[in-house]
């Protein structure tokens, strides 16, 4: 796993970044986007002094984080020096671990989405196979974004290969081989690593080469509505980089041994031009992946329990398994919990409950801006309230759970019918946590948004009425549960380990 251990061995110094103020000052300059912010703007917001600041964003620059983002006049004195967060200096792999389906998405410091993977996937087919496949794809998409090529597509035989079982191992790149390709210093580790830095072009146009969502093809998804499509913001002018050591041009990339070097600076507003094999990205930095899937599973050791249908995982420590095979960090969480978190972290305020409804169940709460999974990550187990005492039976060994009713009514096609179940089950969840908002996603939702949101708002608004209280608002949402598990390695860098 040559370049994944590569980017890991020289990403960001994580410890030397966890100390509360700077992480204060990072997630600023993150939510202020390409605008940027001045230094006495972050002392205002943090409290900090003026010298502080200056000390926390001078490492911060010299790590390759933080970048001038122009000037703002002032109301005296010489203009201010604005400073914005330099998206592609770190990334996360997100991985959606689904029992019939992989996705993965490679996501930057902004949480902006730069390439994406996809494969059908047995979570019955053991534990070995899954996590062969699910190594193998990491790799590949790290792959694909240093070749600038984006990768394979679900459909690709290679990938239904990794995917298959047991023989998945065989299907995986040899790690010499990638070692070469990339490098063994792709970026260099350590605080105020001067060479963390991504190749120009990270928004360069790769549109067409499949299975990538690249940041600016022609169009992309308006996240607020699933259904709806919109143009895409403009493109922030390219980042200026950290200066190179002694040989290297100002403004190029640090290319890895053993890869050609990235194409000169360009003008500024000039289009760059896209990659190609001689001259790839450098593999981006990679802090870590973060993978979700169904629980019950203990989020802090990273180990599952008898994943509903699944009881073979029981006990198996997929944290360790899969960081010890890719050798990089690894967090791991259930899927619901990491939508909710990605939610939060997005924007989404105060407190609410999301619902997944897809191969199964559940719920992410979060309760005054923060995710809570409960004492043994066994909070938001939704799915397994019993509603029907003599219904039918469950993958849990119950009768009458939610989920099983839900899925019953699916299977036949009664969706009216899961909408109602969802509702009263959303409604029991109402009453117990006084949420302000109920969320749904989950393939099933987004394949019939409007019959859900009628469905399960019908029924909190028979609740309210009878208790005299205005309705709880129900809204759907994209549920994007891999860029999610992200955030599983982003947001602690940020403050934000639980939103």
């Amino acid at each position: 796993m040559g370049e994944v251990r590569a980017a890991a061995d020289a990403g960001v110094n994580l410890p030397a970044l966890r100390s509360h103020n700077t992480a204060l000052v990072l997630d600023l300059l993150r939510r202020a986007g390409g605008a940027g912010i001045s230094r006495l703007e972050l002392a205002e917001r943090t409290g900090l002094t003026p010298q502080a600041v200056s000390k926390i964003t001078g490492r911060l620059r010299d790590a390759g984080l933080a970048a001038e983002a122009g000037r703002r006049a002032s109301t005296g004195g010489k203009p201010r020096t604005v400073l914005r967060l330099v998206p592609e200096a770190g990334h996360a792999v997100g991985v959606h671990l689904d029992r019939d389906a992989l996705r993965l998405v490679l996501v930057n410091l902004a949480g902006t989405v730069v390439g994406e993977r996809y494969t059908d996937v047995d979570l019955g087919a053991g534990a070995e196979a899954v996590v062969a496949a699910v190594a193998g794809e990491v790799e590949a998409l790290v792959d694909g974004w240093a070749r600038g090529g984006g990768g394979r597509s679900g459909t690709d035989a290679d990938a239904d290969a990794v995917a298959a079982g047991p023989g998945a191992d065989a299907a995986r790149p040899g790690t010499d081989a990638m070692a070469a390709r990339h490098g063994a210093d792709a970026v260099t580790a350590g605080p105020g690593a001067d060479a963390v830095v991504a190749g120009p072009g990270a928004d360069a146009d790769v549109s067409g080469r499949t299975g990538w969502t690249p940041v600016n093809s022609p169009t992309v998804w308006d996240r607020s509505t699933p259904s709806r499509r919109t143009d895409p913001a403009p493109e922030a002018a390219p980042p200026t980089y950290p200066a190179p050591p002694p040989g290297a041009t100002a403004g190029s990339p640090l290319p890895p041994p053993g890869v050609a070097a990235g194409p000169p600076a360009q003008a500024p507003g000039a289009t760059p031009a896209p990659p190609t094999a001689a001259t790839p990205f450098p593999p981006p930095p990679l802090l870590g992946v973060g993978v979700a899937l169904p629980g019950p599973l203990d989020h802090t050791r990273g180990v599952l329990h008898r994943v509903t249908g699944f009881a073979e995982w029981d006990g198996f420590p997929l944290r360790d398994a899969l960081g010890e095979r890719l050798g990089v960090p690894v967090a791991v969480d259930k899927d619901t919990n990491a939508a909710a978190l990605g939610l939060a972290v997005a924007g989404e305020r105060g407190s609410f409950a999301y619902l997944h409804l897809g191969t199964g169940l559940g719920a992410g709460l979060v309760i005054d801006g923060v995710v809570r999974r409960g004492a043994r990550t066994a909070a938001g187990e939704f799915g397994h309230q019993v509603v029907q005492l003599d219904g039918p039976p469950c993958d849990c060994g119950d009768r009458g759970c939610v989920e099983a009713l839900c899925l019953t009514a699916v299977s036949r096609g009664d969706l009216a019918e899961a909408a109602r179940v969802l509702g009263i089950a959303a409604g029991n969840l109402v009453a117990l946590l006084d949420i302000d908002l109920v969320l749904l996603g989950g393939r099933t939702v987004t394949g019939a948004p409007e019959m859900f949101l009628r469905g399960v708002g019908a029924v909190l608004d028979e609740r309210a009425r009878r208790a005299g209280e205005p309705p709880v608002p129900v809204r759907t949402v994209p549920g994007d549960i891999a860029e999610g598990a992200a955030q599983l390695v982003l947001a602690p860098l940020f403050g934000r380990a639980d939103a």
